[in-house]
């Protein structure tokens, strides 16, 4: 197996998960808002911290506890507001939950969020280290291996970002939305539990 191709499959393990960020990717597809800018924001972050990993900087950020514990509790925070948030529009419902009302969230607010969903996660900094660490049993293929991995990401996230639009008939009735958010709300109420109790 090439190293390209294991970096590949390491990442599409990682990333392909029921996660914040995932979430977040697939209600924005579903509802057709800003989804080039916020599958090419997720894939350029993903590139950026792979790269730092395979250039070193992961047991950078392994010496730095109190850096990740501040990370944790700032992302156990956003992800806690996040599934309140949720958890009001699926129990409100109505006609809020259209996808096609129209009233798309503003650029500046999708892309705070999706740097939130991806930055504020600590678990993207240990992946960043795992990635790092693997990367570099290669040698100097170690790049090779970070570019199979990157492509991993930008695969994933058009797949996801792009593909969620196929369900948007689904999501023409306000029950599906009130569902999908309800399942949203538990995925970020469990993930900022699980930050909160983190060890």
């Amino acid at each position: 197996m090439t190293p390209a191709l294991q970096g590949f499959l390491t990442c599409l393990g990682l990333i392909v998960a029921i996660g914040a960020q995932n979430a977040f990717v697939l209600r924005q597809g579903v509802r057709r808002e800003h989804v080039g800018l916020v599958v090419a924001l997720c894939a350029a972050a993903d590139a950026v911290l792979i790269s730092a990993g395979v250039a070193g900087l992961g047991p950078l950020v392994a010496r730095h506890p109190a850096a990740l514990a501040a990370t944790r509790w700032a992302g156990a925070a956003f992800l806690a507001g996040v599934a309140v948030a949720a958890a009001w529009r699926a129990v409100r419902g109505g006609a809020a939950l259209e996808p096609g009302d129209g009233r798309a969230g503003g650029r500046g607010a999708t892309v705070a969020a999706c740097l939130a969903f991806t930055f504020l996660n600590p678990h993207v900094y240990l992946d960043m280290v795992l990635l790092g660490s693997l990367a570099g049993r290669h040698g100097d293929a170690r790049w090779a291996f970070a570019v199979g991995a990157a492509t991993a990401s930008v695969a994933w996230f058009c797949a996801l970002g792009f593909g969620a639009g196929r369900l948007r008939p689904v999501f023409a009735r306000p029950a599906a939305w009130r569902v999908l958010d309800g399942a949203i709300a538990a995925v970020m109420a469990g993930l900022a539990v699980s930050l909160a109790v983190a060890g």
